[in-house]
């Protein structure tokens, strides 16, 4: 990673730790299949289920090239944050999520984005502190992120320049949080949603609402359409308790998936975000749904990547059917409350970034100490141990302990004075800072 070290043991010189190339942060690189450029057909296509992400990760850490790397997929992204050695990362990442899902590289490359070193920083900043997201400074990706960055640190893909990049993306959002409004008026895609359902019916309260799913996300939208007024919520998952947990709350019915297709002509409304792979609602159904409801007609929002609706159900009289792509409209209406919060945060970023890349340009420094101690210390260890034998086999004292003296000065001097008769007067100029020099009383 652009750190080269001369060989160990104690020829390591504090010379060569003055001249030392900084570690560059072009290793750092992002990924990203987004909602601003990849429609959702496409971003369906490359998103990871939750029970795919653990080996999706051993998998990508395992490409030659890639040392670390966090994988974030949610209804609007699907990233991949690496550290990653040489000059053809952005090769490396985009061949790795093209075969994780079998998809002709040409055809995803109009829709891949590329971020590396100061724009991957700043792209991770945005993104933790929902500047990037679909709803501006909405709370949920941040959330998301930490899940993302909790789980490569299970699974074992994080190093420590990958993990101090996602901590500072945390503490960055936090700042952000807590010296701007940006999040005091923001709205989430849930709110969205459910405003969304107005502009289809005027008045919530008359209607009944299905909400299929029990993350969190599905509860966002059950708490928005109760501060409504809406009486009538039934919550639909695929294990009945966890659908119980939202129900209770917000005075709904509990119901399973099982259940689903006996109660769903009772539904005005239906709001989906499951973690099916596959659509879960066809076109077949909804048909006969529409029969036992007369063609009385729904409102369907799919706010699941990938979708739980298949597309085909938008072809049907008296369907109403949106897809999260179809929230622009009302978080447009939104964004004028916010945008002068953005600039703030856009400065809070700049400022926390130019920590960070102190950071990095640090580390090759922090590494050559830690090395240099270590070796002084085994030089040490090995003179004691010397010293204590000689003294063990009636040795004399005085003369052991100043022959210990000498040979730790010389030992720990012999390198460093070698390497200072080897470098130009200009290169010697540089260490200047670092030679200690004596305090004077």
């Amino acid at each position: 990673m652009g750190v080269y070290f001369m060989p160990l043991g104690y020829n390591l010189a504090f010379s060569f730790l003055c001249l030392l190339p900084y570690l560059s942060m072009s290793n750092i690189a992002i990924l990203s299949v987004n909602h601003r450029i990849a429609p959702i057909e496409v971003r369906e296509r490359v998103a990871f289920s939750a029970n795919e992400l653990p080996s999706a990760l051993k998998q990508c850490s395992n490409v030659q090239g890639i040392e670390s790397c966090v994988i974030l997929s949610t209804c609007n992204r699907c990233e991949i944050y690496g550290v990653v050695n040489g000059d053809n990362a952005q090769e490396i990442l985009s061949n790795y999520l093209a075969n994780a899902h079998n998809i002709d590289r040409l055809s995803l490359d109009p829709y891949l984005i590329y971020f590396e070193g100061n724009e991957a920083l700043q792209h991770i900043s945005r993104v933790a502190t929902g500047l990037d997201s679909l709803v501006l400074g909405e709370p949920q990706i941040l959330g998301q992120l930490k899940d993302s960055y909790h789980l490569a640190k299970a699974t074992g893909t994080l190093n420590k320049l990958l993990e101090k990049l996602f901590q500072h993306a945390f503490s960055t959002a936090k700042k952000v949080r807590t010296d701007t409004q940006i999040g005091a008026s923001a709205v989430s895609v849930a709110y969205c949603a459910v405003k969304l359902s107005e502009k289809i019916f005027t008045d919530l309260t008359k209607q009944t609402v299905m909400l299929i799913g029990a993350g969190e996300m599905i509860e966002l939208c059950a708490q928005h359409l109760n501060q409504q007024g809406v009486n009538k919520i039934i919550v639909a998952n695929r294990t009945v308790e966890n659908a119980k947990k939202i129900a209770d709350l917000h005075n709904a019915r509990a119901i399973s998936l099982k259940q689903f297709s006996s109660v769903v002509h009772e539904a005005d409304i239906i709001i989906s975000s499951t973690a099916a792979s596959v659509p879960i609602i066809g076109k077949g159904l909804i048909e006969s749904t529409l029969k036992l409801r007369k063609h009385k007609p729904i409102f369907m929002l799919d706010i699941a990547i990938p979708r739980d609706i298949e597309p085909e159900v938008a072809q049907l009289d008296d369907v109403f059917l949106y897809t999260i792509d179809d929230l622009q409209q009302v978080v447009d209406e939104n964004f004028d409350n916010r945008n002068k919060e953005k600039i703030l945060a856009e400065e809070i970023i700049v400022n926390e970034n130019k920590k960070f890349a102190n950071w990095v340009a640090s580390l090759p420094n922090e590494e050559v100490i830690q090395i240099y101690r270590k070796n002084a210390y085994q030089i040490k260890d090995k003179a004691i141990e010397l010293a204590l034998k000689k003294l063990k086999n009636g040795g004399d004292a005085q003369a052991i302990i100043a022959q210990l003296g000498n040979q730790l000065t010389n030992k720990l001097l012999h390198m460093p004075f070698s390497n200072i008769k080897q470098v130009s007067p200009n290169q010697l100029s540089q260490c200047g800072a670092c030679i200690p020099k004596n305090n004077k009383t």
